[in-house]
């Protein structure tokens, strides 16, 4: 059997850009690596990518491994699970860690797939623990109504995906060293059973709903996308985004670039404000990473409330402009 050691996580990249998730899988795969007494590292894979090792290694890494190719521009499942494998079963990790992004999700459980291990997606807490050095891997379950610890006992690595904003970055350190190691990728085009035709990129202004530190959703009780306008002068006012239930989406009262749930995006914020929202568990999964949580609701026995550690009982329709007149005068 293989001597499994050290934390490689996969730094997915954005317009050639590290993603914030990278760093928040360095921190935890740093406290991780620690326990362990171990090493952590990083795979980058991309085209023209490796001035980005430098950005890894000041988060945490200890080595990065970089594999710059062509047929890597953009992203291609077969192409990168392939090389993700090729990385693994050369540095043998204990540990893998992906983002719970649409990439990621694609990903891991190939990955999972081709390695013979197992994978447990959506991760909100990981440790290790102290006895058998397993890694401890705690995720929502039942639509986020509970959470569950999951152990690999026997296969490794052990893999995870991890939700965004559920784990802290250290701070960047530009002094910190480490090395830098480049990989032939080893693709041939032949090898791709699919290729990119087109990249079509919505437009979209201020900061994405997944990186908001306010939110401010709505749900199908507004009763029409007319109310959505007001929701979009408290997150002017408060410096936040605007999301919506499932409901609210499905109804066309809001884009679907804009739900929030088990189904749509994880969002984990400061403050997130649902008004009309029932707070069903598909709802929640979405949000209950959220520090603080405001409910607006006119049913007194709304889910939502159970939820929120601020609640309003009244009609959206009055209570609303009184909360934006006073959130504008407070913040002036």
């Amino acid at each position: 059997m293989a001597d499994y050691k050290g934390v490689l996580i996969f730094s997915e990249l954005a317009q050639g850009k590290m993603m914030p998730l990278a760093a928040e899988l360095l921190g935890i795969g740093r406290r991780l690596a620690d326990e362990l007494g171990e090493g952590v590292s990083a795979a980058l894979l991309g085209s023209g990518v490796g001035d980005v090792a430098k950005e890894l290694i000041a988060f945490g890494a200890d080595k990065v491994y970089v594999v710059d190719d062509p047929l890597l521009e953009e992203y291609q499942n077969d192409a990168y699970t392939t090389v993700l494998e090729k990385i693994c079963k050369e540095i043998n990790p204990s540990i893998v860690l992906l983002g719970q992004t649409l990439v990621g999700r694609d990903i891991a459980p190939i990955l999972a797939f081709k390695l013979e291990t197992g994978l447990a997606n959506d991760c909100v807490e990981l440790s290790i623990d102290p006895e058998t050095k397993a890694m401890l891997q705690t995720r929502p379950v039942y639509g986020g109504a509970a959470r569950a610890t999951v152990v690999c006992e026997t296969a490794r690595p052990q893999i995870a995906t991890v939700r965004a904003k559920a784990m802290n970055p250290l701070e960047r350190d530009d002094s910190r060293t480490g090395e830098v190691i480049s990989l032939e990728a080893g693709l041939e085009p032949s090898m791709l059973r699919t290729r990119v035709v087109e990249v079509k990129k919505e437009q979209a202004e201020g900061v994405r709903l997944e990186d908001a530190e306010v939110v401010i959703s709505g749900g199908r009780g507004l009763g029409s996308s007319e109310p959505f306008k007001q929701l979009e002068d408290l997150a002017k006012i408060l410096g936040g985004v605007v999301g919506a239930s499932r409901a609210a989406c499905d109804s066309g009262y809001a884009p679907p670039s804009y739900q929030v749930g088990l189904t749509g995006k994880v969002v984990n914020p400061n403050l997130y404000v649902a008004i009309a929202i029932s707070g069903a568990s598909q709802h929640m999964a979405g949000c209950s990473g959220a520090k603080n949580i405001v409910a607006i609701n006119k049913d007194p026995e709304a889910n939502i409330f159970k939820e929120a550690r601020f609640g309003v009982e009244g009609d959206w329709k009055q209570v609303l402009p009184s909360f934006i007149d006073m959130c504008r005068e407070l913040i002036g």
